[in-house]
């Protein structure tokens, strides 16, 4: 038996493997680098092992520092829940040669499926051995890894040999292997994926579908089981393709296999040997603990022969730290509060008052919900969103808002193309007009009244705030009577609550300050100064570092001088697990480049300015 589980990751996994573990009365052991220190997955666990360093590289990739810590720890066995070392058969190796448990399938299975050229050959399939204008679209993609890390579509001959120069880059940098291959690239396809469970001693389940169509940079956001209007047909022929995968390399433990569906027609895209991030809403839909059943698999235990049946409907929306409106751009600082209604599950790696850092990937959170039929699901999902309370850094909560409410996901015809065609709209909802007023009223109740109501008659007071990327003044004057604005009715006003009449409606506004930054309900303002700073303004044509990160490369030939197009990239920023292209916002020339590779960055930095023709 199983006594004592060392999870080899960090954040949101590590802190839900360990709660299966505590339920199940097994210890647990935490990793950390430098900047994890004071992680949640640090604090929760039994006992924590420091891995020196702050990137990757030097921390959670290192399997020789992840065993030494497992046996320094006394734990028995390692779970390696998904990114970093998850797919890594030379760590599982490592885990097994040191005499602990491997709570994963076997290094064999790992390696036959770690390379998404070999596993295509496994299933009777070939990548495109040469490329001609009749393949495009075609897809650029990382032989090993996943995540959305190394692909590029190219819709263009001439753009080809850049996008796998690109890809190799990334690939190389995220994975250690730059090999990349390339495939058609089906258009307003279905991402469908199987979820599988095997044992040692050969019965393999395959678990029902999931639909995780929505996507951004290749990386999942919205996802859901059962995949709505599959056939029966196509259902089982995706079930028996899956079976067959786990199959053809004996199997063992919990994997997934994926699809893009076209019309009828499913098409094999890779299987991912470890457990997926979506997997809560296959859990919800079956009843089971994934993690708990990798644990008894790990120790022998058999699967009985069929799995419980399906009920209901899950759907899971993963709460990034990012700005959809700004090119994704991840966002960093105090996450101050963040708490979610009791009636959904939410997978987190983060409390209220943690720091969000620049070094791992700026997802904050899974919220998932679960009721009788998909409607439900979703209506439940996108109220207890809404209902929410995220005080911090940008987070994409009004895009997974949007999402869940627009016509296409309601009606189940959404497909990977889903942001391509909507980002706009559903990133720019009107925000509530009348929170920068709640803001200055708070603000004004919360202060002294020194300098409020006199006898004689005063100038109205005047706030600025930023809401949305847009400048917002609001004026307001104490009177006899209280706090006046114009058109608008304050019935209440305290520091953190503001309640107003409109048009004989009543308006509630719950405000929450941190230094400059003011909450109104759902609504994040930057409160601006009286005036605005003249030694903030920069040379127009000007390009800022809108996140902090590193400067990954340089576009070829490029320098002080060079003549650039609109839209033509100058250079390349990596930040929190994704590579950002920062292009030329105006035809002219460049007259100043400051960035350089491997430097570091941070928000605001001048990187170089353009000059219009």
């Amino acid at each position: 038996m199983i006594t004592s589980v060392l999870v080899a990751n960090r954040g949101e996994i590590a802190c839900r493997i360990f709660r299966t573990c505590a339920e199940a009365g097994i210890r647990t052991v935490a990793v950390h680098s430098d900047p994890d220190a004071d992680a949640l997955h640090t604090r929760v666990a039994d006992a924590a092992v420091r891995l020196p360093g702050a990137a990757p590289a030097d921390t959670y990739l290192r399997a020789d520092l992840v065993v030494k810590a497992a046996i320094a720890s006394g734990a028995d066995a390692v779970h390696p829940g998904y990114g970093f070392l998850s797919e890594n058969a030379g760590f599982a190796r490592a885990v097994l040669d040191a005499g602990l448990v491997w709570i994963g399938p076997p290094p064999s299975a790992i390696e036959a499926m770690a390379s998404k050229t070999r596993a295509k050959e496994l299933m009777g399939l070939a990548p495109l051995a040469e490329v001609t204008p009749a393949d495009l679209p075609v897809l650029v993609k990382a032989a090993a890894g996943g995540g959305g890390r190394g692909m590029r579509i190219v819709r263009r001959m001439e753009d080809l040999t850049a996008a796998l120069e690109s890809a190799r880059a990334e690939a190389t940098s995220a994975f250690g292997d730059g090999e990349v291959f390339v495939e058609p690239y089906v258009e307003d396809g279905r991402h469908v994926e199987v979820q599988i469970l095997a044992d040692t001693h050969g019965t393999v389940w395959a678990l029902g579908t999931r639909d995780c169509s929505l996507q951004r940079r290749h990386q999942k956001v919205i996802e859901e089981a059962p995949a709505p209007g599959l056939s029966d047909d196509l259902r089982a022929r995706l079930h028996e393709l899956a079976v067959r995968a786990a199959r053809a390399v004996d199997y063992v433990g919990a994997g997934t296999v994926e699809f893009l569906v076209s019309g009828t027609k499913a098409h094999f895209l890779e299987m991912n040997t470890r457990l997926q991030v979506e997997h809560p809403v296959t859990e919800a839909v079956f009843g089971i603990d994934l993690v708990a059943e990798q644990i008894r698999i790990a120790e022998g235990a058999p699967l009985p022969d069929e799995p419980p049946p399906a009920r209901g409907h899950a759907v899971e929306a993963r709460l990034y730290a990012e700005d959809p409106s700004r090119d994704w751009a991840p966002q960093t600082g105090t996450l101050h509060r963040l708490s979610v209604p009791a009636s959904v599950r939410l997978d987190t790696g983060y409390e209220s008052g943690d720091d969000m850092g620049v070094h791992y990937d700026p997802m904050l959170a899974k919220v998932v919900a679960y009721a009788p039929t998909r409607a439900e699901a979703v209506r439940k999902l996108a109220g207890a969103l809404e209902k929410a309370t995220i005080h911090g850094p940008t987070t994409n909560r009004d895009l997974l808002l949007n999402s869940l409410r627009h016509k296409e996901f309601t009606t189940a015809r959404m497909d990977t193309g889903f942001y391509d065609r909507h980002l706009p709209d559903l990133t720019g909802p009107a925000p509530d007009p009348l929170a920068p007023l709640a803001a200055a009223l708070a603000d004004a109740t919360g202060r002294s009244r020194f300098g409020g109501f006199r006898n004689l008659p005063s100038a109205p007071q005047t706030k600025r705030y930023e809401m949305a990327g847009e400048e917002h003044e609001v004026h307001y004057r104490h009177t006899r009577d209280g706090l006046e604005a114009d058109g608008v009715r304050v019935l209440h006003a305290d520091a953190g609550r503001v309640v107003l009449e409109v048009d004989g409606v009543q308006r509630k506004f719950e405000v929450s300050r941190y230094g400059d930054q003011v909450h109104v309900g759902g609504v994040a303002l930057k409160s601006l100064p009286r005036f605005p700073d003249p030694t903030a303004q920069h040379a127009p044509g000007s390009l800022l570092a809108h996140m902090p990160g590193t400067v990954v490369r340089i576009a070829d030939g490029l320098g002080e001088g060079s003549a650039v197009e609109a839209g033509q990239p100058l250079l390349w920023l990596e930040a929190m697990k994704m590579e950002h292209k920062i292009t030329a916002p105006v035809t002219g020339t460049l007259a100043a480049l400051n960035a350089v590779p491997g430097q570091q960055v941070t928000v605001g930095s001048l990187l170089a300015v353009v000059e219009p023709t």
